[in-house]
């Protein structure tokens, strides 16, 4: 098991999002949350990535207590452990994609000594072959608005995937794409899946992307109604 959750609760002022809600997910395991907006699935997502701290509970990620670590050492163990894709890409306007993608690795090299074993040199090359791999070849000096929806989003997994994180936590990945952009996208998940064995957990409203998934959960009322 790579996440353990245990009656995590969150609030925020007097709307009680999250009511004890329990949550695990295995290794290598692609996982949707799916529910109405507003019923507390990125408050979800954003707990679980260690970003927003719960009231109450424990999450328990790769066997570490995530909410007894220090500031520093969260922000180290998130920058090893995790990756982040977002809806909007959240990519930085003024960088190539190539750059956009070493970000977090150099990040994790000069911040947190996380990959210090790599040099500069060996990041930009992992960052070029995550770009080949995901159909980006010719795209490394692209900046971002030379680059289409779904370019950008692939860019942003490239990113999310740089440290090798063994979690990957997507927002609504393909919230604003085309049919055809989204199911490429979808289909990207799931080979990234096989070949690095990652576990990710996707917040979505695409019902086809959650029957895709091993499994979907449904969140109602600050807790999971069913699977």
């Amino acid at each position: 098991m790579i996440i353990e959750c245990k009656d995590i609760t969150k609030a925020f002022g007097t709307q009680r999002v999250l009511k004890g809600l329990n949550f695990s997910a295995n290794q290598g395991e692609i996982l949707s949350i799916v529910g109405a907006s507003g019923a507390g699935k990125t408050t979800l997502l954003q707990i679980l990535g260690t970003i927003l701290t719960p009231d109450g509970g424990e999450v328990i990620i790769d066997n570490t207590n995530v909410f007894q670590l220090s500031p520093k050492e969260l922000s180290t163990f998130r920058n090893q452990k995790i990756g982040f894709v977002f809806q909007f890409h959240h990519l930085l306007p003024e960088f190539t994609a190539l750059e956009n993608v070493m970000m977090p690795a150099l990040i994790g090299k000069y911040e947190h000594a996380g990959i210090a074993k790599l040099s500069d040199k060996d990041i930009r090359e992992k960052a070029t072959t995550l770009l080949n791999e995901l159909g980006l070849s010719g795209k490394e000096n692209s900046r971002p608005a030379e680059l289409s929806g779904g370019e950008q989003q692939r860019v942003a997994i490239a990113r999310a995937m740089i440290n090798s994180p063994k979690i990957i936590f997507a927002d609504e990945p393909s919230g604003n794409l085309d049919s055809k952009t989204k199911q490429e996208l979808h289909d990207l998940f799931f080979k990234t899946r096989e070949k690095y064995n990652q576990t990710i957990i996707i917040v979505t409203h695409d019902v086809e992307l959650a029957h895709r998934c091993d499994r979907s959960l449904e969140l109602k009322d600050g807790v999971f109604v069913n699977e």
